[in-house]
Order: C-alpha cells, then sequence, then structure tokens
C-alpha cells in the first residue's frame, strides 16, 4: 500500500501574537480540517485582544525566500492570502504564484484590524487590485473592504449583490462579499459565482459576542481548507460559513484577556 498524502494549505499572511488573527489563525483552521498548514510570514506584530501595539514588517526578499522554499518543495493544494501591508510584497507574492503556477487562491484582502488598526498602506490598495485579486479563485472582502477597493465611502447591506459583481471586475473568479459588519438581527454574506453569473445569499443569525477576534481570517481559510478537499467553491463557502458561525458560538462561552477574544477553531474536538 501507498502512502497517503497530506491535503497541504499554505497562508501567506502576518503573526498574531495573541494568537487570535493571522497566521496562527489559519494554521488552526487548518488543522481542525485535517490539513497540513504551512506559513509564510509578511509581518510580525505585537498584539493582543485589545489591539495592535506594532508592526514589523518582513523583508521583501525573506517573504520570498520562504514561497521558494514551501512551494519549490512541498507544494499546495490551496493558498490562503491575508495581511501584505505593501506595495512591493503585493508584487512580489503574486510574481512568486505566477511563476509557480497556483491555482487554487483565496485573498482575504486584509485592510483593518478588529481592533480599528490599520494593517494594510494606503498606497498598496491599486497593487492589490492589479496585481494580486486577477489571480484569486475568491477574495473575501467584509462590507469596509469592498467599499475601499471599489473607491466608495461605504456598501450597504442591501447592495452586497451590486459590489460583488463590481469586485469580480476586478479579475478574480468568485466573490464573497461578508456581511458581518452590517447592522440587524442577522448576518447574511453575499456570494457571486463569475463563471455561472450567479448571486447566492447566504442566511446567518448574529451572534452577540466580544469572542470575534480572527472571524475574517478563519472563514478564509477554512474556505481554501475545504478547496483543498475538493469542494466546489459554492460548496467550500457554506461549509466555511457553518464552520465560522460554530466556531464563534463555541468561543462566546470562553473569556480571555480584556478586549476582542478569539473564536474556538476546534469546537468540533473540545469544548
Amino acid at each position: 500500500m501507498g502512502k497517503q498524502s497530506y491535503r497541504r494549505v499554505l497562508t501567506i499572511a502576518g503573526s498574531d501574537s495573541g494568537g487570535g488573527a493571522g497566521i496562527q489563525a489559519d494554521l488552526k483552521t487548518f488543522a481542525a480540517h485535517e490539513c497540513y498548514g504551512m506559513s509564510v510570514i509578511t509581518a510580525l506584530t505585537a498584539q493582543n485582544t485589545q489591539g495592535v501595539s506594532g508592526i514589523h514588517p518582513a523583508p521583501v526578499e525573506f517573504v520570498a525566500q520562504q514561497l521558494d522554499a514551501v512551494l519549490s518543495d512541498i507544494g499546495v493544494d490551496a493558498v490562503k492570502i491575508g495581511m501584505l501591508f505593501s506595495p512591493a510584497l503585493i508584487e512580489t507574492v503574486a510574481d512568486k504564484l505566477k511563476a509557480y503556477r497556483v491555482e487554487h487562491i483565496v485573498l482575504d484582502p486584509v485592510m483593518i484590524a478588529q481592533s480599528g488598526d490599520t494593517l494594510l498602506r494606503a498606497d498598496a490598495v491599486e497593487a492589490l487590485k492589479t496585481s494580486l485579486i486577477p489571480l484569486a479563485e475568491i477574495i473575501t472582502p467584509n462590507l469596509p473592504e469592498a467599499a475601499v477597493l471599489l473607491g466608495q465611502a461605504d456598501v450597504e447591506e442591501r447592495a452586497m449583490a451590486d459590489a460583488a459583481m463590481q469586485l469580480a471586475a476586478l479579475g478574480c473568479r468568485n466573490v464573497l462579499v461578508k456581511g458581518g459588519h452590517g447592522k440587524g438581527e442577522n448576518s447574511d454574506d453575499c456570494l457571486y459565482l463569475k463563471a455561472e453569473n450567479r448571486i447566492l445569499s447566504l442566511s446567518g443569525k448574529r451572534l452577540e459576542t466580544r469572542n470575534n477576534h480572527g472571524t475574517g481570517c478563519t472563514l478564509s481559510s477554512a474556505i481554501a481548507a475545504r478547496i483543498a478537499h475538493g469542494d466546489d467553491i459554492e460548496t467550500a463557502v457554506r461549509q466555511a460559513k457553518e464552520y465560522i458561525t460554530e466556531a464563534i458560538r463555541a468561543g462566546a462561552k470562553y473569556h480571555i484577556g480584556h478586549g476582542h477574544g478569539p473564536v474556538h477553531h476546534f469546537w468540533r474536538y473540545w469544548k
């Protein structure tokens, strides 16, 4: 009998010293979905449940070295991209993904932390739109991020479908606009499947909790993990939304830190 193969998922993102978001949340999510997780660290952050007190970007050349090390040897079944910070970093990541012909890319256009701290330089937005978004199988902006990418003051919940289609025009294959920053008792997301020109509304009950740090990182990582397992985009997104909903619900029962705590990534395995 031959040896088994892992489902390999790589995260390209920043490190969260508090463990609730970024690389740490991504690797927990991959493990929870029975995937082999790898990481390329783009920045170190001094961060906890209350906010980000410092950001130390990794040298672009070293990020390229990390990408070469992983992609030339281990390879990937899917890639999740989070915090990238600068135009040079975005372009380097895009060039490496093209050079290694990586197909399944989930891009979470991280711009602002849960605490309100800026995680993407203003001059990097254009690079994100021109260099990286066209490579993505799916992008997963929240409402404020969608507004920035579209150059609008805001995107209202009722306009999510229009925003998703406009974002798809930037070149990505699918768009998930997340409604977590909206109002009301529901937290509905909007999925646009470009090839089918089909809009799906994914409904969900809003869960009241302070433990919502890292929800965006976790959702996009879960999508990447499901794609690595062979799910199509619609199935991957639905499965990931179910996972993050339960992770938020389970995490709400815990107390950690003095600010926005994390979700419970391993709710399936221990309470």
